[in-house]
């Protein structure tokens, strides 16, 4: 028996209007299991195909689960948007980037990630001082 994904309004919202390269890989708790994005990095597109280097997590999966193929599927980009808009803001990070989502954010930089940290100072500081505020107020 086949993965029964979570399903989406049909039509898909267009969040993002990336022609080429949008492959990203998600775990199943994001469309399987409806969790949110919890974690979120961006590596090195892989060069045999169509791909961003956007990998998303829930942030609950266990070494077992990640350590198993089976519990990842490759996506548009614009349909794990549609599983969690939240990440939107985020995509336009670069590669080495990391976020995660704690009770108090939508999303903030991984503890020790300079990449991101500068990405949203240069790109995003709007977003930087929302996040910032967000965490100071927990």
């Amino acid at each position: 028996m086949g993965k029964q994904y979570v399903p989406l309004e049909q039509p898909l919202k267009q969040f993002i209007d990336w022609e080429c390269n949008a492959g990203c890989i998600a775990s199943d708790r994001i469309t399987v299991d409806e969790c949110k994005v919890g974690y979120m990095a961006r590596s090195e597109p892989l060069a045999n195909g169509p791909d961003c280097g956007w990998r998303f997590w829930a942030d609950d999966e266990d070494e077992a689960y990640t350590n198993d193929a089976s519990h990842f599927a490759v996506f548009h980009t614009n349909t794990i948007c549609n599983y969690d808009p939240d990440i939107v803001p985020f995509l336009e990070a670069p590669c080495g980037s990391e976020f995660v989502r704690d009770e108090t954010a939508v999303a903030h930089f991984a503890p020790g990630n300079e990449l991101a940290f500068a990405w949203l100072m240069e790109t995003n500081i709007d977003l930087l001082e929302r996040v910032d505020r967000l965490s100071r107020s927990r």
